[in-house]
């Protein structure tokens, strides 16, 4: 058996909160997108139906023992959870997390990212309306965040390389003091007996220097960037591409479907990108569609399948098996991002197949 950690991310969206039921609607949550999906061309995969957990709520303890359970039974290791913090205390969707937390159940590792980006309207096609906006006030800031995230780090559940714990950070360019933000993080977690953090960034390209940002290592989040893609669809293309958005809008209007719609096998990675001497780990995807959030503003990558999945996952694990024990590390995009199609956790079509992947190449020895 081999030494990979493979780590899924983790939503929190499955729950009402006041500011959905604002925006959206009493009662909203990811649930209500992914209930109303249909499909938007042939063969198009949609709606996604769970199956074993069902429509569940994340505020249900149970709920959140039985996806333990199910992730500990097909070898992952950790859940990393999408953590908000939007400046001067704003938070929001930390209920789950903060109940797994406070509880001690269920026990399983965990890991948290933190999801610095501003909220919009994009989810229905207005993404030009603010919901929340992300906002960087000072080191005082950076204090109370990493005070709100202690408990977690100390922890004996938090998941760690090298006895420091892995905190994630989805944008870390778009800070604007960037170097304050990590000074205050590594001083504050030595000042509190941790050995440290292990930083891991996303949103940048593999040749990003962590040295110089002061992390640890990275995981290029490129699921929705053209470079992800080895080839497409040129009619598609053709109108993606199009200087001027008109002529988008007349073939959604016209077709009523995506214009990014490519086939997942022509999007599997090798992973064999030269990171300059970072450390990289892989993000796997195993599908995504995100048409139930953003209709034909939706990106869509077709056909995905357990066997496909199968070959990006092996990519991933060969990428760190290079690197010591403690950073063969690979992530996993999502265990349950379903409005995004985006999900381990089983659905009505494929069931466990997903999980099985994941176990058997994990289970593969050397």
């Amino acid at each position: 058996m081999n030494n990979i950690k493979a780590i899924a991310f983790y939503l929190p969206q499955f729950h009402p909160i006041p500011e959905n039921d604002t925006w959206w609607g009493t009662g909203f949550t990811e649930w209500t997108n992914v209930a109303k999906a249909k499909p938007m061309f042939p063969g198009h995969y949609q709606p996604h139906v769970p199956a074993d957990l069902g429509f569940y709520d994340l505020r249900v303890p149970e709920t959140r023992k039985a996806q333990a359970d199910l992730a500990r039974a097909y070898g992952i290791s950790a859940f990393c959870y999408w953590h908000y913090w939007f400046g001067n205390g704003r938070r929001i969707l930390e209920r789950p997390f903060q109940e797994v937390l406070e509880s001690n159940e269920p026990d399983f590792p965990f890991c948290l990212a933190w999801a610095n980006e501003t909220w919009s309207g994009i989810w229905h096609g207005n993404p030009k309306s603010v919901l929340i906006e992300q906002v960087y006030p000072g080191e005082q800031d950076y204090i109370d965040h990493f005070n709100a995230v202690l408990p977690a780090f100390k922890d004996p559940r938090y998941f760690k390389v090298d006895n420091k714990p892995l905190f994630m950070v989805y944008k870390p360019m778009e800070i604007p003091d960037l170097d304050l933000f990590v000074s205050t993080f590594r001083r504050l977690a030595v000042d509190h007996g941790l050995e440290g953090l292990h930083l891991v960034a996303t949103n940048v390209d593999p040749d990003w220097d962590t040295q110089k940002y002061g992390f640890d290592a990275l995981t290029p989040a490129v699921h929705t960037k053209d470079s992800y893609l080895k080839s497409a669809n040129k009619f598609v293309d053709l109108y993606r591409r199009a200087k001027t958005s008109r002529l988008n809008k007349i073939y959604k209007k016209i077709f009523k479907r995506p214009t990014r719609i490519y086939q997942y096998k022509d999007a599997i990675q090798d992973f064999n990108e030269d990171s300059k001497g970072n450390i990289y780990y892989p993000t796997v995807i195993p599908n995504w569609d995100n048409s139930p959030r953003s209709g034909v503003n939706g990106f869509v990558l077709h056909n995905s399948t357990p066997e496909l999945f199968k070959k990006a996952f092996i990519n991933a694990v060969s990428r760190v098996k290079k690197y010591e024990p403690k950073n063969q590390i690979v992530f996993l995009k999502s265990w349950n991002e379903w409005a995004e199609g985006n999900h381990l956790e089983p659905d009505l079509k494929f069931g466990h197949k997903y999980l099985e992947v994941v176990k058997d190449v994990l289970q593969t020895k050397d």
